[in-house]
């Protein structure tokens, strides 16, 4: 074939890509680690894809992004997801959500964990990248999150931070 493995994660095949969970770049944003399965240099500045792992009680405050779309595919657990004026819906594994650019949103984890993905624009995958540091496999850099740094990249991304989420 002449096309081989060249390092994971790329596969040197016509610009083809494959990252398994276990060698994709690990960060943590807190306690949420965030593997970063497609970056905008993996997939030719096309998306990104992002496998985070929370806590029960971890949120997401009320935000909105102009530019940017997003999607979520819970893989186990439950989300509580408030988007819009709407009251929070609940979804568990294998529950698919996607919002539109400029849609506020955020939400919350309702189970003891919860695992998910993150569909969005190469752009919002270098959001996720400022917010987060890299760590070692397994332990956070710092179990609380760098707000002052949050807010610097949301100025930088054109993230909106709207507001807290209703009580659970």
């Amino acid at each position: 074939m002449g096309n081989a493995l060249s390092g994971s994660p790329q596969y040197d095949c016509a610009g083809a890509y494959i990252c398994e969970s276990d060698t994709a770049e690990q960060r943590w944003m807190g306690e949420v680690c965030t593997r970063f399965l497609a970056t905008a240099d993996s997939t030719g500045g096309q998306f990104c894809v992002v496998d985070e792992t929370a806590a029960q009680g971890e949120t997401v405050p009320l935000h909105r992004h102009v530019q940017d779309v997003e999607s979520f595919y819970v893989i186990a657990g439950k989300i509580t997801f408030y988007i819009g004026d709407a009251p929070g819906v609940t979804a568990g594994a294998h529950s698919f959500v996607h919002v539109p650019g400029g849609t506020v949103h955020g939400f919350r984890i309702a189970s003891d964990t919860a695992r998910y993905l993150i569909f969005t624009t190469a752009r919002h995958g270098e959001f996720y990248r400022a917010i987060s540091q890299p760590a070692a496999p397994g332990k956070p850099a710092h179990p609380e999150v760098d707000w002052d740094r949050v807010m610097a990249a949301a100025r930088e991304f054109g993230v909106e931070l709207v507001g807290e989420l209703p009580a659970a």
